[in-house]
């Protein structure tokens, strides 16, 4: 079972806690922390690049890092406002990872793997791009 319990901390700011692991929401846009909806879009490039790491290291390449550019749009009406259409794009690090495998690592995560891009699914069109920068 997951449990996170979240606790105003002021006007527009929030604390999320799942154990003694903090988020901080804020939802008035002064920057103290990611809305709820950023949160959502950390989530499923974090859900993701857990996998395309784990999944090139067992194809035995070097991973140096990974970047995941994360891009969404919203509908304006009717509420609730969610997510339309999520656009990921993988910048893997690595001087001998090949093109092929690669896409094949986002697409097992983000087609099979990834929990959150299975829920979000249901209601946005996710794609996704990479690209290797051999550094």
């Amino acid at each position: 079972m997951y449990s996170v319990t979240t606790v105003m901390k002021e006007d527009n700011l929030f604390e999320a806690a799942a154990g003694d692991n903090p988020v901080l929401m804020d939802t008035d846009g002064q920057t103290r922390g990611q809305s709820p909806m950023e949160l959502l879009l950390s989530a499923i490039s974090g859900c993701a690049s857990v996998d395309v790491v784990e999944i090139m290291k067992k194809k035995r390449r070097t991973v140096n890092g990974l970047t995941i550019e994360t891009g969404a749009d919203r509908r304006d009406e009717p509420w609730p406002r969610i997510f339309t259409a999520i656009r990921l794009h993988f910048i893997l690090h690595s001087p001998d990872a090949k093109e092929k495998e690669l896409e094949q690592a986002v697409t097992l995560s983000i087609d099979k793997y990834c929990s959150v891009a299975g829920m979000l699914r249901e209601s946005a069109d996710i794609s996704y791009t990479w690209e290797i920068k051999p550094d």
